[in-house]
């Protein structure tokens, strides 16, 4: 039915200005916000360091994500999407990365989608993670349900690519894209993530897809030493460079800004992420 989707409920109850501005800004390229940082790195070193002491393998990418996981549970406004001028709010937290079995040059990466409802402690997060990588790296058996969707599309003839890929742009416009397509299709997600700290280079300011629904794009970079003003001392510090790339429209700046600095005390204490959400916070109607 025209109007209601799979992966999100139009929302009615938020201001006028909010209502209108998808149709001022119709794209999420005309919509985007570059947003750069860096987070300190003493404190996921430590933690990383303490978890492998017990067995459990953590990395910076698992923090992100857990840490990104947590923040949308506490501010759904941050998950939600544009679609069509309507503004969605997501019924849980999708995020999609890509998964190379080596580093080595020519490796064909996949890319995968994990499904969150939000409330995960950073252990179940990164054991899910785990396995996925697991999955796709060392116990690959064929392909996966997104390289499955992505080879019959190349099996069509060039000239009607195109045409197919507006057809599936028009039907998802229209809230009658298959359930199937959304649930395999990785840009229909909360957050898209690439590791470019894994390949040794910085962060990049990565645009958000036109097709599918994803809002936000995050990056995360090689670690550097850069100075910090301490008090009346300026020190060496390693952080890890970040940036993002958001779709505005679906919250304003201010929210935004009260959101990333919740995010910024995850990454500094990723601790604060082993206790379980009793309950995610819900977004309005």
């Amino acid at each position: 039915m025209f109007g209601k989707r799979p992966d999100g409920k139009a929302i009615k109850n938020i201001e006028p200005l909010q209502k209108i501005m998808p149709y001022i800004m119709k794209t999420r390229t005309d919509s985007m916000n570059m947003y750069e940082d860096t987070f300190p790195c003493e404190g996921m070193d430590a933690y990383i360091k303490e978890k492998a002491a017990e067995g459990i393998k953590i990395g910076y990418m698992h923090i992100l994500i857990a840490a990104t996981v947590r923040l949308l549970a506490l501010r759904p406004q941050l998950n939600r999407f544009i679609m069509n001028g309507k503004i969605y709010a997501r019924p849980k937290i999708w995020v999609s990365f890509v998964v190379h079995p080596t580093l080595q040059d020519g490796s064909v990466g996949t890319t995968v989608k994990l499904c969150f409802e939000g409330t995960e402690s950073i252990l179940e997060i990164a054991e899910k993670i785990n396995d996925v990588v697991r999955k796709e790296t060392t116990k690959r058996v064929g392909e996966n349900g997104t390289d499955k969707l992505a080879r019959v599309l190349t099996h069509i003839p060039g000239p009607l690519i195109r045409f197919v890929v507006n057809i599936l742009m028009w039907m998802d416009k229209h809230s009658i894209l298959p359930r199937f397509i959304i649930e395999l299709s990785p840009f229909h997600t909360s957050f898209f993530l690439t590791n470019l700290k894994s390949l040794g280079i910085g962060h990049v300011f990565h645009h958000v897809y036109e097709f599918g629904t994803t809002g936000l794009f995050l990056a995360m970079g090689k670690e550097k030493m850069i100075p910090v003003v301490n008090g009346k001392e300026i020190t060496r510090e390693k952080h890890m460079g970040f940036g993002m790339v958001s779709d505005e429209r679906f919250c304003d700046g201010l929210y935004f800004a009260m959101s990333l600095r919740l995010m910024r005390k995850f990454m500094r204490n990723p601790a604060m992420l082993e206790e379980p959400l009793d309950k995610k916070a819900e977004d309005v109607e």
